[in-house]
């Protein structure tokens, strides 16, 4: 009977929920002029994210406003390493779409750094018009250059991204953009 009894009890506790252990990497927020609050699809595993945006788009010409031409969104990381270790940010990638108008300029620049510190590294792309077409912007730095948090400590890491028209000498009637589609990225752990 005790037998029946303990083996009744490792299958109920077999039915309760297990409590899952806390996510290696966590979007805390998604935040900007280019992606207000809640207004995109984020998606982790272990140690990378994707985030697909819906209105990250600076544009400039026909009935744009000033505000248009520049729009930036702010993506904060909490990393959850094991005991002993360190991160940072391996790479990150913003994809996109541009329409220039022949003398407008385009720019993408992603701008990455550790909560509570100065350094920022920044990747700039320019785009010339006219140009009609996909582009990438690539943050990835050699093992040498990732920006380490200090062993011991918790830092998010901060990726602020932006989007830039100028209409410059094109025909201010016509519509030129630059419009972010997703990004994704990878976070790295070493022993410390």
């Amino acid at each position: 009977m005790l037998t029946t009894a303990a083996a009744a009890l490792v299958a109920l506790s077999a039915l309760a929920p297990a409590e899952q252990p806390a996510p290696f990497l966590e979007v805390v927020t998604v935040n900007g002029s280019g992606c207000p609050a809640g207004d995109a699809d984020v998606q982790t595993d272990d140690r990378t994210f994707t985030i697909g945006y819906h209105t990250f788009l600076a544009r400039a010409g026909s009935g744009s406003s000033p505000l248009d031409q520049r729009k930036n969104c702010q993506v904060n990381l909490r990393v959850n390493a094991p005991q002993g270790y360190t991160y940072g940010l391996a790479r990150t990638t913003y994809e996109g779409y541009a329409h220039l108008q022949d003398g407008a300029t385009g720019l993408s620049r992603i701008s990455t750094y550790l909560q509570g510190t100065s350094p920022t590294a920044t990747v700039t792309r320019t785009f010339t018009g006219p140009f009609s077409g996909d582009w990438q912007n690539r943050y990835r730095p050699d093992a040498a250059e990732i920006q380490w948090v200090p062993c011991g400590e918790k830092r998010n890491i901060n990726i602020n991204a932006e989007v830039r028209v100028t209409l410059g000498s094109a025909d201010p009637d016509r519509l030129s953009f630059v419009i972010v589609e997703s990004s994704r990225g990878v976070v790295r752990t070493k022993r410390c």
